[in-house]
């Protein structure tokens, strides 16, 4: 199987440095400035002329008011965040919610068309209104300004990595550790998922072996999602009838892979001793050799949150031909819910929808998290710092690099027909997998404990407040919701 995703290099508009280099766009290629005062000056040369070099003076100052506006630009976020360091608890509401969404759409349009001033003078804007501390709307959309901001910039320049602030793989760890422990968002995902998988291996058991067999393509949830199946096999186990659960993952590095294995090892023992528990961590690119160890063990494939970090379409096809050359018995397959910007190709390989998209999602997941933790929560604040605000940027700055020709969200429809095409048939998901979803809702909701569960002859998005779980595609499929939009 191919290296299912290699790091790409962001490709982006402009440049400040150290230095003061800048790039500048012209027909849809960058000219670094150095060259283009090497084109510029030798025209004035050649032509000895006051009127050229006045332009070229002009020329001059507008590059340094440029810099100028971006260094004023890095201040004012400054400024904003030793605000919200001395003000921890205090809530700006200098605009209402919706005028901040409409200037923060306003300033995505103007970064997609190049015009540099309005980006600055929308963004200043922005930096003068928005907290980390304060209300969703406020928060969610400085990171979004950050995003935008660093588009504006290169790889190159100091300020991008200072307004990415990428988290170290402990404080990512940590963040994801705080959203597992306090939102349903991922439980909802690894419950359901477990619950099929154990359904799919007890109609099996009569000719399994009592084997199960799991290749999991997402270690990047640090195997979060594997304790609770180990519990419900373990409860099954007994000396005259041992289960054996393997479970194959595939990472992105060593480390992780060795950390995850400790973790779930260590789980496992503190359970029966009827169930015997193998864990082989495989990087990927890694050439997979006799998957299946096991006569007639039962295989499931696990695809939570994974085909969407892929960069492209091709290699979407790939894994999924990958994943049914395994014959396994089931695949659960759970990704982000894309909008209505999903629903066509023109508009997810477009800058605008796809951003209008991100924002929704977004906007949706931050004032769930109000729903989990109070304001001043401190895990809250690396929740949305160290994990979903390093989504955000990421989105906004690698949707357009060479290479990247898929959304990064879409609609459940597009990957139903994605999955038939590659020889896959839905199933209905059982009614006991409905039932737990609720009451880990119920179990999971603090502040605004408003909990709805749809049919999908209700309405299945139907709006009001808190989660809510709603049956789709005649209950083959079921999404996790906040309010009138659908998480996953």
């Amino acid at each position: 199987m191919e290296d299912p995703e290699e790091e790409e290099l962001l490709n982006l508009t402009l440049a400040v440095s150290a230095s003061g280099r800048s790039e500048r766009k012209k027909k849809g290629k960058f000219i670094p400035r150095d060259q283009y005062h090497h084109h510029y000056n030798h025209h004035i040369i050649n032509n000895n002329n006051n009127d050229h070099n006045h332009h070229h003076h002009n020329h001059n100052n507008n590059c340094l008011s440029y810099e100028a506006k971006i260094f004023k630009l890095l201040q004012m976020r400054e400024q904003m965040l030793r605000l919200d360091h001395h003000h921890h608890h205090h809530v700006l509401r200098a605009k209402d919610g919706g005028a901040l969404i409409h200037l923060l759409l306003s300033t995505a349009t103007s970064v997609d068309d190049t015009n540099l001033n309005a980006a600055l003078d929308h963004l200043s804007d922005l930096y003068q209104t928005v907290s980390l501390t304060g209300d969703s709307v406020q928060r969610v959309v400085a990171y979004f300004a950050d995003g935008l901001s660093a588009r504006l910039l290169t790889r190159n320049s100091p300020f991008y990595h200072m307004l990415i602030d990428e988290p170290t793989s402990d404080e990512e760890f940590l963040a994801f550790t705080d959203l597992y422990r306090v939102s349903p968002y991922y439980q909802f995902a690894h419950f359901t998922a477990n619950q099929a998988i154990l359904e799919s291996f007890e109609r099996e058991e009569h000719r399994n072996n009592r084997a199960l067999h799991v290749i999991d393509f997402d270690v990047p949830s640090y195997g979060f999602q594997w304790p609770s199946l180990i519990q419900s096999l373990s409860d099954k186990a007994s000396s005259g009838n041992r289960i054996s659960l393997r479970i194959t993952a595939f990472g992105s590095n060593l480390k992780l892979l060795q950390d995850t294995e400790s973790r779930l090892l260590t789980f496992a023992k503190s359970f029966s001793h009827h169930l015997v528990f193998e864990f082989q961590g495989l990087l990927r690119g890694s050439r997979v050799i006799n998957l299946r160890k096991k006569k007639n063990e039962t295989v499931a494939v696990n695809l939570v949150s994974y085909l969407n970090t892929l960069s492209s379409f091709i290699k979407i096809s790939d894994t999924l031909a990958f994943v049914h050359s395994l014959n396994p018995s089931v695949v659960v397959l759970v990704e982000q819910e894309g909008g209505a910007a999903s629903a066509t190709a023109a508009a997810a390989n477009s800058f605008l929808p796809r951003f209008t998209d991100a924002l929704h999602y977004f906007a949706a997941m931050f004032d769930s998290l109000d729903d989990c933790l109070p304001l001043d929560s401190a895990e809250r604040l690396r929740i949305e710092r160290k994990l979903l605000g390093k989504e955000i940027k990421a989105m906004l700055n690698d949707y357009d690099v060479e290479g990247v020709d898929c959304p990064k969200y879409e609609r459940m429809e597009t990957w139903k027909a994605r999955m038939e095409s590659h020889g896959f048939v839905a199933t209905k998901i059982s009614s006991k997998a409905l039932i737990q979803a609720k009451l880990l809702l119920k179990m999971r909701t603090h502040y605004c404990p408003v909990i709805q569960f749809e049919a999908e002859d209700d309405g299945g998005g139907g709006g009001g407040g808190g989660f809510r779980v709603s049956e789709r595609d005649e209950g083959r499929a079921m999404s996790l919701g906040w309010q009138n939009r659908d998480l996953g």
